[in-house]
């Protein structure tokens, strides 16, 4: 069972194969857009139309080139973990620039899993669980752990209505 944390950092390492990394200083730089990807994706939900954002980005619907989340992600990370790890403008931009592969990695997660004809809550435990169940939300509620730590982070973004 895979947690967000897990998600985005396997999206990560799989998207930097292209960029020459100092040895010393691959770990820090998964872990620097991997955070900055969680923070990013963390401001936008709490702001108004927030989570309408993140949930587009997440399912694909807004391309990730083009959404003010991706924007907001790149600036995060170049004005702290890039930054901290003095890393050069030349590998802070070609690091930003792989943000939209990042997260369109993402989007292919989140997708109908339930087959009641829309992305929801139930569609992100399940894929989060690797389960089909039709009960990832009594599940999810019933019990703590990653589930439903997942159910109060994302409950408000893909709530059913």
């Amino acid at each position: 069972m895979a947690s967000i944390q897990d998600l985005i950092l396997n999206a990560v390492k799989g998207s930097i194969g292209g960029v020459e990394i100092p040895s010393n200083m691959t770990n820090q730089v998964i872990n620097g857009l991997s955070e900055s990807i969680l923070g990013g994706l963390t401001q936008t939900a709490v702001k108004p139309g927030g989570l309408e954002m993140v949930k587009a980005l997440l399912t694909g619907k807004q391309a990730a080139a083009t959404s003010p989340v991706t924007a907001l992600i790149g600036k995060i990370f170049s004005g702290n973990a890039a930054k901290k790890l003095g890393l050069g403008s030349a590998l802070t931009t070609a690091l930003v620039g792989l943000l939209p592969k990042i997260l369109g990695n993402l989007s292919g997660i989140f997708k109908d899993q339930d087959g009641d004809g829309d992305v929801d809550l139930n569609d992100i435990l399940i894929a989060l669980s690797g389960k089909k169940t039709q009960t990832a939300t009594a599940t999810a509620s019933s019990g703590g752990g990653l589930l439903g730590a997942a159910t109060s982070i994302l409950g408000g973004i893909f709530k059913k209505k």
